[in-house]
């Protein structure tokens, strides 16, 4: 057995004549020289075997020493595990494959072979490590832009006092392929633009879906969002969401070109906690890739095998801080693998659902709202006013305007009966509950008020002692034979239809409920001939916009009302409202309500 002297010697003679034939490479010479260095290391890691044996103080010195040798080594060599994942390189492999230690320790070596050799390296490979002591084939690496045909040798390593059996890659280069140079100014590398740039149309086109309104109307943000994902990017797409304490598997998509609908079963039936990678990305709440799957069993059973999966990537979907369930992507042996810009990627993809998913939830609590102010705070029947007909009409609105504070009602009164339509200044559940209690203040007082005006000022100051915050647009009127009182706070003049088809205005104004305590509305006495027609109308109407972002404003509702001369209160309403849907088209409109009183022949 050679000392640790007679190694250095070898390694020293070893070195000048790789160095040599550097500068005039001959095919044979190099195999030689291959030989030679297997020959070295196998010696050295056998000495090193030898001293872990010896029970002096020289051991720890002649181990130092021995790794220095390894990583002096003039040639290229990596231990690998039994799984091919990188344990040990020395700084000629670093030097040839342009990436520090760091980054190559840890990974699975198969991803640096060139994906059109992978099949036989993996063949070799298992071949080496069920029997064979040793292989030695061509083969080609490929990373950082650079491409080597080498001749690899890979032999069984039998170390001692190690746990398993190392696999040592002896790489001696016969062709090298380095990137061009670039050119003075620094032109971007073709290949890495053109994937830059389909990362970020991928992630400009996601946000774009998660921004449409139906995305936040409808829970299909995450779905869609995997539908993209499986068409871009990935074979199979996999959502598991956070819900009462546990996850649930919410979206399951495979290859559309594979039959795999029994395994897609599978897969969505699979319970989330009995996936270990799932498990890991909600606990550190960060991201992991597997570039080159070594096991199974991380998305539970034998699923991945099933699959014929290659890589693996699974990312939280987050938001707030905290992880609102998982997003994993699989793709097939024959594809090439996730890497460190995909875990980037959907890194921020997940980041982007957790925002959607939370805009989704808040949007649907304010449409809960929004249903409740409907069906509780609404009248589901107009009662019959002597002498008078009525309509009403209350329409939510699209997209993010639909949940509001609007309201109409029409109840007895002392001699008589009231109506009221007002508009809360602001959205989801306090503006249901405000409106709620203007609704029903308006109610009670009205038992012991005459006049609306009053009625109104208490519930004004009732909102400013409850310190709600909001504020309330609204008009109330008593009506009393022919006579209608009228008070307004701060809401549109009510319009007043004339049987020859002139229109006319109420003077409207007033400060709204709930800005300042003691403030009065602004009251006055209106007599209804037979029939004209009192329209009251929310802001919605007049302050909707058309596509090309007009107004629809008083002037054209005016020439609206003014085609309804003669028509009953039903009438008024429809042609409001088909002229207000024509005015819109597709335009995001906010919520609407028209409440029309006529005095009967």
């Amino acid at each position: 057995m050679p000392d640790t002297a007679e190694l250095e010697r070898a390694l020293s003679g070893l070195a000048d004549r790789i160095a040599t034939l550097r500068e005039d490479p001959e095919p044979g010479a190099m195999l030689r020289e291959l030989d030679a260095a297997e020959e070295l290391v196998r010696k050295a890691l056998s000495e090193l075997a030898r001293s872990r044996r010896r029970r002096d103080g020289g051991s720890q010195r002649e181990q130092k020493l021995l790794r220095q040798v390894f990583r002096a080594l003039p040639i290229p060599v990596v231990i690998m595990d039994t799984g091919g994942t990188v344990r040990r390189i020395n700084n000629e492999t670093t030097r040839l494959l342009g990436s520090p230690a760091g980054y190559l320790i840890g990974r699975a070596f198969p991803l640096l072979v060139d994906v059109t050799a992978r099949a036989a390296f993996r063949q070799r490979f298992t071949a080496v490590l069920h029997g064979d002591d040793s292989a030695s084939f061509l083969t080609r690496l490929a990373h950082q832009g650079r491409a080597h045909t080498v001749r690899l040798v890979l032999s069984r390593l039998h170390m001692p006092g190690e746990p398993q059996e190392m696999i040592a890659g002896v790489v001696l280069p016969t062709e090298v392929q380095l990137p061009e140079p670039a050119v003075q100014g620094g032109v971007p590398d073709d290949a890495a633009v053109l994937a830059a740039a389909r990362r970020h149309e991928l992630l400009s086109r996601l946000t774009a879906l998660l921004l449409d309104e139906e995305s936040l109307r409808e829970p299909v943000a995450l779905l869609r969002a995997a539908r993209l994902l499986a068409a871009e990017t990935a074979d199979w797409v996999i959502a598991d969401v956070a819900r009462d304490g546990g996850l649930v598997r919410t979206v399951v998509i495979g290859p559309s070109d594979q039959p795999v609908g029994r395994l897609q079963r599978a897969v969505e039936e699979a319970p989330p906690a009995l996936a270990p990678v799932v498990e890991q990305v909600m606990a550190t709440q960060s991201g992991v890739v597997h570039e080159m799957l070594t096991d199974d069993s991380l998305l539970g059973g034998d699923v991945l095998q099933a699959m014929r999966a290659g890589s693996l990537l699974s990312v939280p979907i987050r938001a707030d801080g905290e992880a609102r369930g998982v997003l994993t992507l699989v793709r097939l042996r024959d594809r090439p693998p996730f890497g460190l810009a995909d875990l980037g990627l959907l890194e921020e993809i997940g980041l982007h659902l957790g925002l959607a998913m939370r805009a989704q939830q808040g949007f649907q609590r304010r449409a809960h709202a929004a249903d409740t102010l409907q069906t509780g705070v609404l009248p589901r029947t107009l009662p019959e006013i002597p002498g008078f007909e009525i309509a009403a009409a209350y329409h939510p609105g699209s997209g993010m305007r639909a949940i509001g504070g609007e309201f109409y009602d029409v109840f007895p009164v002392k001699n008589g009966w009231g109506f009221v339509i007002g508009s809360a200044a602001g959205r989801g559940e306090e503006a249901a509950a405000v409106t709620a209690m203007v609704r029903n203040g308006l109610r009670v007082l009205s038992v012991w008020e005459d006049d609306p005006g009053q009625a109104l000022r208490k519930v004004s100051d009732a909102l400013v002692v409850q310190n709600t915050g909001l504020f309330v647009m609204a008009a109330a009127g008593f009506v009393r034979g022919r006579k209608v009182r009228l008070a307004s706070a701060g809401h549109h003049p009510a319009a007043l239809i004339q049987p020859g088809g002139g229109v006319r205005f109420s003077e409207g104004g007033g400060v709204p409920l709930g800005f300042e305590e003691g403030s009065v509305p602004a009251t006055e006495e209106i007599t209804l001939s037979a029939g004209e027609t009192l329209v009251l109308y929310s802001d919605g109407v007049v302050g909707a916009q058309s596509p090309a972002g007009d107004n629809y404003g008083e002037q054209r509702l005016t020439e609206a009302l003014a085609r309804c001369s003669g028509q009953p209160p039903g009438a008024v309403v429809k042609a409001i409202e088909e002229d207000h849907r024509a005015f819109c088209g597709s335009h995001a409109v906010d919520e609407i309500t028209v409440l029309t009183l006529r005095r009967a022949r």
